[in-house]
């Protein structure tokens, strides 16, 4: 994306401050073990306002400054260090190439902090994120407090950033949509190639792997989440992640991936056969998953409800569990009394972007939000059903979700991961070749 948006999205914030002055850190950078850490992921927010990607950074907005507005802190260009470690922007990269109006050696930011936060009235940041960070924003204040006898006040409050930086996230602009999409079909591709590289005999991390591969061949530069991928009994397990099992025939196997594609995400789940044909049973409880999905999907367009999507999945969901006789009843009293849940516990969705839960609240004023053109949501119904007393062997270890990723517009609704195979016959078909 062109510096434009990112200036455009940190004049939108100012905007909403009014005065004040926001101070945002990107992600610390953890270790792994011994001197090795985890690759390094920018922290969403700040990533969101300055698309800068390395660590040891922090952004600084005052509007109405005379010298700039956007002030970056990072780590100076280091030739010794770049050698072993990689090329930094440095601080003339932070201006040149990420819009920065003044950049500072990150060394610098402790003692350059009070002067930018002196007689301000409000401190915008992430409060209770990083608890690190916390403190030396706390001792920046009793620093400005302990110099009020020279004229200078203390900012008298603190606000959570992500009470204005999440409501906008929320609503994903053009720009946004096509990262989105080229996620999406990158998360596709992986599903397709992980449905033609499973046998009984393979294990799960071997499919696994065929299905990552795609996603580096694709750009992607990372998942944007641990892969699931659930053999038999282990697909009843809803965040399971060893993927360390055979895959057996007669099986289905259940995959939860998606790539992540400039920090933004795409969340998909398919369920299909080891063997490449489903049972009687499997195609029961599949067909009533994925009739579920449709319903849901046909409930998502602006002025509908979050919930409303949910509650049409969890109708179809309870009627298909009484025509297969798992639950017997009155569809309406099932639904009062939770008796579903045993079978599907979680919700039907989530809000999608950069994170793959992403941020922005589902309920207003304690009422559920109505859905508007610009929000990405996950719609992932399922059945999971482990064995017990009360249910005949041939449906034990089903378990089946099917997700997609679904971008409300002015009309309805797009699915941005329609090029993933989810019919039965376009199942079975591709497996067989």
């Amino acid at each position: 994306m062109d510096t434009a948006v990112f200036k455009r999205r940190r004049q939108d914030l100012m905007h909403q401050m009014g005065e004040g002055i926001a101070i945002l850190p990107t992600a610390p950078h953890q270790p792994r073990n011994g001197d090795v850490l985890y690759p390094f992921r920018p922290d969403s927010d700040f990533y969101y306002l300055t698309r800068f990607p390395e660590p040891e950074a922090v952004m600084v907005l005052v509007p109405g400054r005379p010298e700039g507005e956007f002030i970056l802190f990072c780590r100076e260009k280091d030739p010794a260090k770049e050698l072993w470690d990689g090329r930094r922007q440095g601080i003339q990269g932070a201006v040149a190439n990420h819009g920065a109006d003044q950049a500072f050696p990150i060394d610098e930011f402790e003692a350059t902090l009070p002067t930018l936060m002196e007689n301000k009235d409000k401190v915008f940041t992430v409060v209770g994120r990083y608890p690190e960070f916390d403190s030396e924003i706390i001792a920046c204040l009793r620093h400005i407090r302990d110099r009020q006898r020279s004229g200078v006040h203390a900012p008298g409050e603190i606000v959570d950033l992500g009470h204005l930086l999440h409501e906008m996230r929320l609503l994903k602009r053009k720009e946004e949509v096509q990262l989105m999409r080229q996620a999406a079909n990158i998360s596709a591709d992986a599903h397709i190639r992980a449905m033609q590289h499973t046998a009984p005999g393979r294990f799960e991390y071997q499919v696994q792997a065929e299905l990552e591969c795609e996603f580096r061949l694709g750009g992607s530069a990372w998942p944007a989440y641990p892969s699931i991928v659930a053999g038999g009994a282990n697909a009843c397990i809803l965040h399971y992640t060893e993927n360390d099992c055979v895959l057996n025939d007669g099986d289905l196997l259940l995959i939860d991936a998606g790539a992540e594609f400039d920090c933004y995400a795409a969340d998909i789940t398919r369920t299909f056969p080891v063997n490449g044909t489903f049972s009687g049973e499997q195609r029961a409880v599949y067909e009533i998953v994925l009739a579920a999905q449709a319903a849901a999907m046909e409930a998502i367009a602006p002025d509908r409800t979050v919930v409303d999507y949910h509650d049409a999945a969890v109708r179809v969901l309870t009627d298909g569990l009484v025509d297969i006789g798992l639950l017997s009843g009155d569809t309406a009293e099932l639904i009062e009394t939770r008796a579903f849940h045993r079978f599907y516990m979680h919700r039907t969705g989530h809000w999608l972007g950069m994170d793959v839960h992403d941020v922005g609240d589902y309920k207003i004023d304690d009422q559920w939000r109505l859905l508007e053109p610009g929000m990405v949501l996950t719609v992932e119904p399922g059945l999971y059903i482990s064995p017990a007393e009360d249910v005949p062997e041939r449906w034990h270890n089903i378990g089946i979700r099917i997700e997609d990723d679904v971008l409300v517009t002015r009309g309805g609704h797009d699915v941005l991961t329609r090029k993933a195979p989810k019919s039965i016959d376009d199942i079975e078909h591709l497996m067989r070749h």
